[in-house]
């Protein structure tokens, strides 16, 4: 009887498992003994790392976006559609245009997350965004004609994709309008909604130092509630109203509603044992990247190691083996300071962050880094 791998979702973590499995599962695919099946909503695999640099005008958003039937290995069957719902009793998904249900034995969730501005009262309207391909060149448009005034950049609700990505923006703004002899007439403010500049103390503790010798303005405990595009100001709960000529924001994220609706866990997020990547609440589910709620936050790394030990642990379970591969937190980051140097962190569950001074060497490093990311979603690095 074949064995039946389903992965919904074909970003860094659904893409990485594809191709592992394919090469570790390559006799057992080979004799028909397992079938690997990644649904997409989309054509296309999109590296959103890449958006950071659209509004500087260094990238474009092609560059981060490829065809999924590129990378996966043929080895995996590709379907390009819509899940609408999970029976993680009966094991079958249902799909949007009613074919009938897909059987699975094995079910990993791979769905990523979603921005949901519509959360706060007139961000829609009122705010720009680099975490979306629209966002980013909408935000590049604005950019390039910025002379002078206040660009405010507020972290609005957290976890949210690439929690680096924030402070990267500021830093790399600040040398940006620098660079272009404006800084003098462009006050830059960044808010957060907790009593630092990170969720992560240690990063936090790293970060405002350099906020503070760059003249980076810091507005912590800001849980902002709602923008005014006319007269344009921001709000938090707090009572702290901003003005604004510019605004940034990192939108509100959630999951997928499949998520929820099949009892895996709340917003979106599926509840996993934080080692093994299994959900709680069903068997033969896992989770990797952002869909896992492992209780801390997610960097692009996160997916990629993830993605290894739940392939690990699927072959184990296909061979009739107890699995033991488990997921110890580990985390590579790479933190633009700047537009030509970076810095550097690596972490786990148990140790801490410490990022490296920053230096060119490590800002061509990410570089490098993400012109080779294509390899590593095809499984060779």
């Amino acid at each position: 009887m074949t064995e039946h791998v389903v992965i919904v979702g074909g970003g860094t973590g659904g893409a990485v498992l594809a191709n592992d499995l394919a090469d570790r599962l390559e006799r057992e695919l080979d004799t028909g003994a397992v079938r690997v099946t990644l649904i997409n909503d989309g054509p296309d695999h999109v590296y959103k790392p890449v958006w950071l640099y659209v509004p500087f005008d260094q990238r474009e958003p092609d560059d981060g976006r490829r065809p999924l039937d590129e990378l996966v290995d043929d080895a995996i069957d590709l379907r390009i559609d819509r899940v609408a719902g999970i029976d993680t009793d009966k094991k079958t998904l249902r799909i949007d245009d009613n074919a009938s249900p897909i059987k699975y034995d094995y079910l990993v969730l791979a769905t990523g997350s979603t921005l949901e501005p519509d959360q706060i009262p007139g961000l829609a309207e009122g705010g720009h965004d680099y975490y979306s391909e629209s966002g980013a060149i909408d935000l590049r448009d604005e950019l390039l004609t910025f002379t002078e005034g206040n660009l405010v950049l507020s972290v609005i609700g957290t976890p949210h994709m690439c929690p680096a990505a924030p402070l990267e923006f500021v830093f790399m703004i600040d040398d940006w309008f620098r660079e272009r002899g404006l800084r003098e007439d462009i006050e830059v403010t960044y808010t957060y909604p907790i009593q630092r500049v990170h969720g992560n103390p240690h990063i936090a503790e790293w970060a405002r130092p350099i906020m503070a010798k760059r003249a980076i303005q810091v507005e912590t405990f800001f849980n902002a509630e709602a923008v005014d595009p006319e007269a344009q100001t921001i709000t938090s709960m707090e009572g702290t109203t901003l003005d604004y000529d510019l605004f940034v924001s990192i939108p509100p994220h959630r999951g997928v509603d499949l998520i929820e609706d099949a009892g895996l866990g709340d917003e979106g997020w599926v509840d996993v044992d934080r080692h093994t990547l299994e959900a709680e609440a069903a068997d033969d589910v896992y989770a990797v990247g952002d869909t896992a709620d492992t209780g801390v936050p997610n960097a692009g790394s996160v997916a990629h190691y993830q993605a290894g030990v739940v392939g690990q642990r699927l072959a184990s379970k296909v061979r009739g083996r107890p699995p033991t591969a488990t997921y110890d937190g580990k985390t590579l980051c790479f933190i633009e300071t700047g537009m030509d140097e970076a810095s550097f962190v690596e972490f786990d569950y148990e140790n801490a962050p410490s990022p490296v001074p920053p230096s060119e060497k490590l800002h061509w490093s990410k570089l490098a880094y993400n012109e080779a990311y294509w390899l590593t979603a095809r499984g060779l690095l």
